[in-house]
């Protein structure tokens, strides 16, 4: 069983790639680890407070909460263990420590994919994939089935609004 790394920005665009990774690797189950890279503080009150933080998980929404639970439930035979970690540094040698500890066999590097800063330390993950030794295996996310990021849309695309006698519009999703 491998032990896949894939960088996060939690934006419903960055799930698109699980399939295609679940796809490659089939029939092996895969433990999937989704990382979110935020920079290392400098402040002494923060560092003191690490392990206590709160603030990066705030910046998940609901709907990718959603999202990644539905996947974990629907996928159980592709995916032993998936999972969502922060890694705290800006250096390629913390970077490796976090993959001995963790397991990491691959990295997932999504090519043609602009990851969000969702926080003022958050860091961009393709400048330390790039510069690693690990093994990494690189995914066009223009190539890629796009589930979840147009989930949204079309639903919205796809509505229909309907007036009653009263005229109070109302929605109709198909």
């Amino acid at each position: 069983m491998k032990t896949v790394l894939i960088p996060t920005d939690f934006e419903l665009a960055s799930l698109d790639c699980l399939s295609e990774v679940t796809n490659r690797y089939y029939p092996e189950k895969l433990n999937i680890i989704l990382v979110h890279m935020v920079k290392m503080t400098d402040s002494i009150t923060e560092l003191l407070m690490l392990s206590k933080r709160r603030v990066e998980y705030e910046n998940i929404t609901d709907e990718f909460k959603e999202t990644f639970n539905d996947f974990k439930q629907n996928n159980n035979h592709l995916v032993s263990g998936i999972r969502i970690e922060f890694f705290y540094g800006n250096t390629i040698a913390a970077f490796e420590n976090f993959l001995e500890a963790n397991d990491v066999d691959e990295i997932i590097n999504i090519k043609n994919y602009n990851f969000k800063l969702t926080t003022k330390n958050s860091i961009d993950p393709t400048i330390l994939v790039k510069k690693i030794s690990h093994k990494a295996i690189t995914i066009d996310f223009n190539l890629i089935k796009k589930p979840y990021s147009v989930a949204s849309k079309t639903i919205v695309e796809q509505s229909v609004i309907v007036t009653d006698k009263e005229a109070k519009p109302t929605v109709v999703l198909h």
